[in-house]
């Protein structure tokens, strides 16, 4: 069956997965002469009530950042509630900030199964972490945006060669279970707490212009005080980066000693990692 449409899905509060998967799908639709279309599904006003339903001579591009190993516990229930598959082909990508990206691309592998997808290929690609500017800085680099093309290439080689032949779902590091989620920890070896934590302003800098509430994911800062947080904070980071004046920044002291972890542990350079169905 001839793919007659891509679909780039992602939850991206900060960019770099919202990137990695338009690269990859609009590749993919080029590849097929199909035609591309974008869900982005990070903010409240990207969310439909209805969802969205794909046909199974469609293909998904499907993607999500990692959080303490695994899918944002808070986006998850996105994922199996808004977009359902008949047998539509899949592709899954998450993004990690260079330490692991553990479970989270089992565990979207699994979701996609779940929820009428065909999930053929898989990718777990190394980006900045949202945490750090020095962690995975430049990622992806070049190099990673060449391996990236050439996963794109290899999904619209499949599917045009027709995904019934093949096992589904594909299997990530070697089939392994979803494990529990990861436990962040301090600079001393203790785990980190900071579930809590919610970023602060620098009232001097900021100028209420009301950038961080527009991009916060869940909807959680005062548009008409933006220096007041009284929902629910993922620490994604998307207001911190956000800031024209650098005005929001954190200052948990757990927090913090979890950021100068994992700088200190976590500077190795980590390659993305892809898998295919045989």
């Amino acid at each position: 069956m001839r793919i007659s449409k891509v679909y780039a899905v992602y939850f991206s509060p900060v960019g770099s997965t919202g990137r990695i998967v338009k690269t990859v799908a609009e590749t993919v639709a080029e590849k097929l002469s199909a035609q591309c279309e974008i869900i982005d599904f990070t903010r409240p006003s990207g969310r439909r009530e209805e969802g969205w339903s794909f046909g199974g001579d469609e293909l998904v591009v499907f993607g999500t950042p990692t959080y303490a190993g695994r899918i944002p516990n808070k986006a998850l229930p996105f994922v199996q509630a808004l977009f359902k598959g008949e047998g539509t082909a899949a592709a899954a990508v998450v993004t990690f900030g260079n330490r692991n990206f553990d479970s989270s691309l089992t565990e979207l592998v699994k979701e996609l199964g779940e929820h009428g997808f065909r999930p053929f290929a898989a990718a777990g690609i190394a980006c900045r972490h949202v945490f750090s500017d020095v962690l995975a800085a430049g990622r992806p680099d070049e190099q990673d945006m060449e391996q990236i093309g050439q996963f794109a290439e290899r999904i619209a080689e499949i599917a045009g060669g027709g995904i019934d032949r093949i096992n589904i779902p594909v299997k990530v590091r070697n089939g392994e279970d979803v494990a529990p989620y990861y436990t962040p920890l301090q600079l001393d070896g203790t785990p980190a707490k900071f579930l809590k934590a919610k970023p602060v302003t620098n009232t001097e800098l900021c100028i209420r212009c009301g950038k961080c509430a527009k991009v916060c994911p869940f909807g959680s800062i005062d548009t008409a005080d933006v220096t007041n947080v009284p929902g629910i904070c993922v620490k994604c980071h998307a207001c911190v980066r956000s800031c024209p004046k650098g005005a929001k920044f954190f200052d948990d002291p757990q927090f913090l000693s979890h950021k100068a972890y994992l700088e200190a542990n976590c500077m190795s350079r980590k390659e993305p990692e892809f898998y295919y169905s045989e």
